[in-house]
């Protein structure tokens, strides 16, 4: 392998497996386990409908409690691998490997700081979880390299083909000392990117992430990009996701052109004891030959359901209902992590 060749793949290119980190009654879901539960299900079936997933257990009694769960919904077993270790939490986008891999199929497990979102929570365990991976042999012989410098997998999006895109309101937070022209430098060096798009604007109310880029906009095949919109003047978030979306045209691809744009429909907001959950369909996960979409309960998920899925073509939508995710202020994508064929 060389560095040289080295690139971050696209979500959508072939995948061997997603990992996820089931919760446990340690973990923040345990006042809402139970309901949590029913997504993470969901999800598993989901997955194993098109590939493998790896699910990190805390112990042997959670795994022999999750085989059951998965045995009952009819999940082929062979389709599943499970690894103990502990975590303190279950956002494996963020605290997972954010995997590059090279012309001659060698790969590298770019395993950056995890500091719970900028030392909002207690993240030992999880800044630790790539390295306990790698030590239970779930990688094969992938390289592993530690880079000294916070960043999450939800913070990043990649094209596949050189370009990749993030939030200044979120790196911003994290590396208050760095200038934007730096952190750039540190994103195509670390990631052997070509070039940063940046976006200045767009939020959600309750999102721990300050702007986790996955979030608010995806790239989709063929120069597109997915994001999630909001019409309606009365809504806080209406100015900030406006604004976003003229960062959005203004973006040009490598070749100097506009991207394609599909603007997801606005959720109704969904309270928690006074408290706006930040739901966003912008949050889905691409598996092979699917796209797995966040559903709500709310009139508008039908409608990024068939979006979503115009743009990528020639997949499945499958929705997974999400509205427990939310509670703890983040979606599908953001429990989830896809490894490249020929990884695991």
């Amino acid at each position: 392998m060389t560095d040289a060749s080295l690139r971050l793949p696209a979500e959508w290119e072939p995948q061997a497996a997603v990992l996820i980190a089931w919760p446990h009654a340690g973990t923040d879901w345990a006042d809402r386990l139970a309901s949590v539960e029913t997504t993470y299900l969901a999800l598993a079936a989901a997955v194993t409908r098109f590939q493998r997933l790896i699910v990190v257990v805390a112990n042997r009694v959670l795994r022999t409690h999750v085989e059951s769960l998965l045995g009952d919904a009819g999940v082929d077993p062979a389709r599943v691998r499970f690894v103990e270790l502990a975590y303190d939490d279950t956002w494996l986008r963020d605290s997972g490997p954010i995997t590059l891999s090279a012309d001659d199929g060698h790969f590298q497990l770019t395993d950056f700081r995890f500091t719970g979102w900028g030392g909002k929570f207690g993240a030992a365990q999880d800044d630790a979880l790539i390295a306990g991976l790698v030590d239970a042999g779930v990688f094969g012989h992938a390289a592993h390299k530690r880079i000294d410098w916070a960043l999450e997998g939800g913070g990043i999006e990649s094209d596949g083909a050189g370009t990749v895109l993030t939030t200044w309101r979120c790196l911003a937070q994290r590396h208050p000392e760095q200038s934007r022209a730096a952190m750039s430098a540190i994103l195509r060096d670390s990631l052997h990117a070509e070039r940063v798009l940046w976006l200045d604007h767009g939020y959600l109310e309750g999102d721990d992430t300050d702007a986790h880029i996955d979030t608010l906009a995806r790239f989709a095949p063929d120069q597109r990009i997915v994001f999630q919109a909001c019409a309606d003047p009365a809504d806080p978030h209406h100015d900030e996701l406006q604004r976003m979306a003229g960062e959005l045209a203004a973006l040009r691809t490598r070749d100097g052109r506009p991207y394609q744009l599909y603007p997801l429909p606005w959720p109704q907001p969904i309270l928690d004891q006074g408290r706006r959950l930040a739901a966003s369909y912008a949050n889905y996960l691409i598996v092979n030959g699917a796209v797995l979409v966040p559903a709500y309960g709310d009139s508008a998920d039908d409608g990024a359901a068939r979006i979503i899925g115009t743009a990528h073509p020639g997949r499945e939508v499958v929705p997974v209902p999400c509205r427990p995710l939310i509670w703890q202020n983040g979606s599908l994508h953001c429990i989830s992590m896809q490894l490249p064929a020929g990884l695991a």
